[in-house]
């Protein structure tokens, strides 16, 4: 069915996934590195998914706060992973690690006028190393990367998917597959490692298969098996994953859940920080401030 799309719209996006599915195994991170942190004790001396996650969720946070986008998060955590599956961090760095890698992605992604400064995003996220130790660890992470920031992720592999089957919906029950909550969806996978171990390819059509369930339209069945046909993708591998990510957004929507803890950050970025800062970011000069004592 996607095979036969005849529009030079739907032909040029056909020419884009094509690309994207042969990049996509490029820039992954390792799974046998990604398995030695599953496997790792929380001894607070090795690298653990307990605390992977959690450094994620605050990547999260940041991306929310300043209003950047989904592609920007993805690549953060693809670049943290591939550097994590590759060395052996310690807990004590990981908050260095972690902001670095969110600065590379930012500034691969983000309009140059929206990229915020070193020193207010260490500010921002109260961590204690200085602007020159995040400066190192981008060298470092850089290196360790061969260099290769960009990447295929499965925010891109999303967006495209989304494209190719909405045309199928009337344009009543279009609203009820918006690419906004596909990424909603894809960034609560992300706050799991786990999902890491999954190519971009098989996890993006995993969240758009689980929420066509989700939604009940049952008139995409037959442009999701297109594209999981053109894909390449085996129907065990989808099942799979597919309880994986209903499993996660379930758990991901329920009290009990950390969300990305924005009202923090809005408390941190108060009184006088916000008067510094807002010159240069309209967003954070709009979010809501609390007094500082003396100022």
């Amino acid at each position: 069915m996607i095979d036969t799309l005849v529009t030079s719209e739907a032909q040029d996006l056909l020419y884009q996934l094509d690309s994207l599915l042969e990049q996509e195994l490029k820039c992954q991170p390792k799974a046998c590195g990604l398995r030695l942190i599953e496997a790792a004790h929380d001894n607070g001396l090795r690298m653990t998914t307990r605390l992977r996650d959690f450094e994620v969720k605050d990547l999260l946070s940041l991306t929310q706060f300043f209003g950047f986008s989904t592609e920007t998060f993805s690549l953060a955590v693809n670049l943290l992973d591939r550097f994590l599956a590759k060395m052996r961090v310690q807990p004590k760095h990981l908050g260095c690690v972690g902001l670095t890698c969110f600065y590379l992605a930012v500034k691969n992604t983000e309009e140059e006028r929206n990229v915020p400064l070193a020193t207010d995003l260490i500010r921002i996220s109260q961590y204690k190393f200085t602007v020159c130790d995040m400066m190192r660890m981008e060298k470092i992470v850089l290196e360790k990367l061969g260099w290769k920031v960009k990447a295929t992720t499965a925010y891109h592999l999303l967006q495209l998917y989304h494209s190719l089957v909405i045309e199928n919906l009337p344009s009543e029950r279009q609203k009820l597959f918006t690419l906004e909550r596909l990424e909603t969806n894809l960034k609560a996978c992300h706050c799991r490692l786990g999902f890491s171990k999954a190519k971009p390819s098989l996890l993006a059509l995993s969240i758009l298969a689980v929420e066509m369930q989700e939604q009940k339209l049952l008139e995409l069945t037959d442009a999701i098996e297109s594209l999981q046909k053109h894909s390449k993708i085996g129907g065990r591998d989808l099942i799979c994953w597919k309880e994986f990510v209903s499993k996660c957004l379930a758990e991901y929507s329920s009290s009990k859940c950390s969300k990305p803890n924005v009202q923090k950050l809005k408390w941190i970025v108060s009184g006088r920080t916000a008067r510094q800062l807002k010159h240069s970011y309209y967003r954070i000069a709009h979010l809501p401030t609390i007094p500082e004592s003396g100022s």
